[in-house]
This record gives C-alpha cells, structure tokens and sequence, in this order.
C-alpha cells in the first residue's frame, strides 16, 4: 500500500474547510451534499441517521435551534486510494434554553470513500 498520509491529510483538510463553511451558512443541503448516498450519521442521541435527506434534516434542526460557528481540527488522518479516515475535534455554538450562547464540542470520528471524479465524500460520520 502506498502511504498517502500527507495528501490524505491535505484532502481532509480541504474537505473540513468546506464542511464548516457550508455549517456556518447553515446550508445542510450543502452539507448532505458531502456524504455518500449510503452514509450513516451516528450522533450523541444514538440516532442511525441514514442517507443525504435524513442527513440534510438533521442539520436543518440543528440550525434552527441556533447552532453555528462550527470549526473541525484534525487529530489523525490516513487512508488509502479509496477510503480515508479521521479523527477530529469539533467545537460549535448553540443556544441554551434562555437564549444565551454556549460552546459545544467533542471528538468527531469520519471514514470517506473516494469517489469517480476523486473527491472525497463520507461514509461514516459520528461525534460525541
């Protein structure tokens, strides 16, 4: 297997960038946009989120509860010609119940498929 770490690494990275930027325009059209028609969404709820459209919906109601200024930071990266993973922090705003603003974060864990064109899409997406 040849070791692609550092471009890999640099894909992912790119594909953050476009991730947190489609977040912070609370665009979850874009967002479901980056998952593969087949991708699971595993988030702390302990929901199966299944698919762009579950995904897309499940973004849409974290927005509309006030969620933004999402930021992914890469812990590790590696991968092959046709699967990457990661392992990110993830840091985010929200709102409590009195309208006040409040940090939320945890540890983000995504595999990609690369796909016919090269980009990188995600399969599996979880975070706590």
């Amino acid at each position: 297997m040849t070791n692609l770490a550092p471009d890999i690494r640099t894909e992912i990275a790119a594909s953050y960038t476009a991730w947190d930027s489609a977040f912070n325009k609370a665009d979850a059209k874009a967002i479901a946009a980056a998952y593969v028609s087949n991708a699971k969404l595993l988030p702390p709820t302990h929901d199966v989120i299944s698919g762009p459209v579950e995904i897309e919906n499940f973004f849409a109601g974290l927005f509309s509860s006030g969620f933004s200024d999402h930021n992914l930071t890469i812990i590790d990266a590696g991968g092959d010609e046709k699967i990457a993973y990661s392992t990110a922090k993830w840091s985010a705003n929200g709102k409590g119940a009195d309208g006040s603003r409040q940090a939320a974060g945890g540890i983000a864990t995504h595999v990609f498929e690369r796909q016919a064109d090269g980009s990188l899409k995600l399969r599996l997406h979880t975070f706590n």
